[in-house]
């Protein structure tokens, strides 16, 4: 039974970091679109609409929910480690999209060189800022979430999950957006919207996510025989 469940555990851990890592990649694939969301109608601050968000935006609440998820279920270790393994596989995807960019089209192909650097060559500059507020956002999110778990006793995963989101994705953010236009890749002017937007948005889904956190966490501890506060070690 035991190694049933340890085989169980893996690939739980397996599809969780597989979702994690996708969302990743995606998100500084995709970046380059912006959309707007105007739930209050249009709110100026600054000169700037706010909630007009980029739509890489849209997969990043996936990883702070899986890697809280993990972090819950298998330990700060198993958390550290897939966000290591995304770093990895966005350094990866980002040599690939080098390459690809230095190819030299057909004359036939559907999509030319110009349209391709246009569209997956500001990518690099794109993966090299995310990577820099992944990194410091990641690791203070799996920080602060054990440090009110160990602070609570492992209860009110409420609070654990959404202080530990909340700022993290304040700093993922505003690191993202400093190096974005330092680099030219979006103006100046749009910075104070986009930070607002960005994190007020990252905040709702932060707040919307911790009912799918329960339940998750609710089945996960029902399917494997957990109680309050206790994870499953995996080597």
């Amino acid at each position: 039974m035991y190694m049933q469940n340890q085989k169980a555990a893996y690939r739980l851990y397996l599809y969780l970091s597989a979702l994690f890592i996708t969302s990743l990649v995606v998100s500084n694939l995709i970046f380059q679109k912006f959309f707007y969301w105007y739930p209050f109608g249009e709110i100026n601050i600054f000169g700037a609409r706010i909630f007009e968000i980029s739509v890489g935006i849209l997969p990043y609440p996936v990883t702070f929910l899986i890697t809280d998820l993990i972090s819950e279920i298998f330990g700060k270790k198993k958390a550290n480690q897939v966000v290591t393994a995304g770093i990895f596989a966005s350094l990866f995807s980002l040599l690939i999209i080098y390459v690809s960019v230095a190819a030299p089209a057909t004359d036939w192909s559907p999509i030319g060189d110009e349209i391709f650097r246009d569209v997956f060559g500001r990518t690099i500059l794109a993966v090299m800022a995310s990577m820099l507020a992944y990194l410091a956002a990641q690791y203070v999110d799996i920080h602060i979430y054990h440090f009110w778990k160990g602070f609570t006793n492992g209860r009110h995963l409420w609070l654990r999950n959404n202080c530990s989101t909340i700022c993290s994705q304040i700093i993922d953010t505003m690191t993202v957006l400093l190096l974005l236009c330092s680099f030219d890749v979006i103006a100046w002017e749009r910075f104070s919207g986009l930070l607002v937007g960005g994190v007020l948005f990252k905040m709702m889904i932060a707040l919307l996510d911790t009912p799918f956190l329960y339940f998750f966490v609710y089945i996960i501890r029902r399917w494997f025989g957990l109680g309050e506060g206790e994870e499953i070690r995996l080597p």
